[in-house]
């Protein structure tokens, strides 16, 4: 599996906001972006999915607080169709929607009071595959998955050979898994960046894993990776 889903073209982006106001602000922000095109916004989480469905974009930028279906739960459906990477924007700097959001598949996580500049260079990063936790949601936070119900009956750490992962990608999936960059990691490890990021795909195709914050979750998961490590 590739670690960028990006298509030759402009970057297609739809956004979901219950705010009309907040909802034509993003859209203009990004509609404004070289390489972007929106190509659609809804108004709740029903919305969302269906528009989804029928423009296909490479991502959905999407508020959590939405009526209808609320937008973790339209994350968990835009995610299990493929082909979508979701960014969530909120006012709300709580634990429980990060953690919410990251299990239902988001690849991203701000809040709304981010600059213009941030939110376009937070879609493209997105698009490409990157974790992206805004400077509000710390890595303690990731370190923090490990303590979710969905842990707790663990039988102990999984063996990542296993799954066919070479010591090597073995090394760089823990190291994903405490939230490092490329560049960290190939600092790390004393590899390329290039040879970091052909690393980096290799264990998402194996894991069959859709981008880099799935990583970190399935690293705190199977014990790769407790609590703490940063």
């Amino acid at each position: 599996m590739a670690e960028s889903s990006i298509q030759p073209g402009p970057l297609r982006v739809v956004v979901a906001d219950d705010q009309p106001v907040v909802r034509a602000g993003f859209a203009a922000v990004l509609a404004a972006a070289e390489g972007v095109e929106v190509v659609g916004t809804a108004a709740d989480g029903a919305e969302l999915v269906e528009l989804v469905a029928r423009t296909a974009p490479d991502v959905a930028v999407v508020d959590v607080r939405m009526p209808v279906l609320d937008g973790i739960a339209a994350t968990e459906q835009v995610t299990a169709a493929g082909g979508t990477r979701v960014l969530v924007l909120t006012t709300f700097d709580l634990d429980e929607y990060v953690f919410a959001a990251l299990r239902a598949g988001a690849s991203g996580f701000l809040l709304k009071d981010v600059t213009a500049e941030r939110l376009v260079e937070a879609v493209r990063m997105v698009a490409e595959g990157s974790m992206l936790l805004g400077p509000g949601v710390t890595r303690r936070l990731v370190a923090d998955f490990a303590e979710l119900p969905a842990r707790a009956g663990a039988a102990g750490p999984t063996d990542p050979a296993t799954y066919g992962l070479t010591p090597r990608e073995s090394e760089v999936l823990g190291l994903l898994g405490r939230g490092w960059s490329n560049a960290e990691i190939a600092a790390s490890l004393v590899l390329s960046t290039e040879t970091v990021k052909s690393h980096v795909a290799e264990v998402l195709r194996k894991l069959s894993l859709r981008d880099r914050v799935q990583a970190v979750v399935w690293a705190y998961e199977h014990g790769l990776v407790t609590p703490g490590e940063g």
